[in-house]
């Protein structure tokens, strides 16, 4: 099978997975979908009503201003591949719980190896501590660039926060300018933090969209 028709299989096998308590609540599973051959992959939190309800990723209110300031941009949706790190809607859109993010981790990971994307943009404080490290705050490390397993990480804020609150709301544009001038220039090495750098948080703290959460 070529890339294409794994993902497609990936995808069927998501959802009718039955591994974790979302399975029982869901209405349909978000696989996600996008470019096969993404140099970008966005990774939020989870799928949110409206997505659990059309299967597709990013499609309710805090997708839609993610997809129109990554158009500001340049970025077209279908050049991406958008994503989560659960791939059922936690109740009440709660945040998830480390054995469900645990149970999707293969999903991913599949994912991930398939896509082959450069970059990946962690979006939101759960997202980050899963995919690069528990270590990192999404308040105080938005805006920087990770590389982990050879893939270097941009996180920002979730939009999701940006609209409960103005002062948050410039703070996610500002990271979307950032990626920008990230994505058209060559990152330099001094810019780059490897994983293995990252110094322990003594007190870790929830973030606007999330508390800490367990490794990718």
């Amino acid at each position: 099978m070529d890339k294409t028709e794994l993902l497609n299989a990936l995808a069927d096998e998501i959802r009718v997975c039955p591994l974790c308590r979302l399975a029982e609540t869901r209405t349909h599973a978000v696989p996600g979908d996008g470019e096969e051959s993404a140099q970008i992959m966005f990774v939020g939190e989870g799928p949110g009503q409206q997505e659990d309800e059309t299967g597709h990723p990013f499609v309710g209110k805090s997708g839609k201003l993610l997809m129109s300031e990554l158009q500001k941009i340049g970025i077209n949706r279908r050049e991406v591949f958008i994503t989560n790190i659960v791939k059922c809607r936690p109740p009440g859109n709660r945040t998830p719980l480390a054995d469900e993010i645990a149970a999707c981790n293969d999903w991913l990971s599949a994912q991930i190896a398939l896509v082959e994307p450069k970059f990946i943009v962690p979006v939101g404080g759960p997202s980050l501590q899963t995919l690069v490290s528990k270590n990192l705050r999404i308040t105080r490390d938005r805006s920087h660039v990770f590389r982990r397993d050879g893939i270097l990480f941009i996180p920002i804020l979730h939009p999701a926060a940006a609209l409960r609150s103005p002062d948050t709301m410039k703070l996610f544009q500002e990271d979307i300018a950032n990626l920008k001038k990230f994505l058209s220039r060559e990152i330099g090495e001094s810019e780059i933090t490897d994983i293995a750098e990252v110094a322990p948080i003594s007190k870790p703290a929830p973030d606007e969209d999330g508390g800490t959460l367990s490794l990718f």
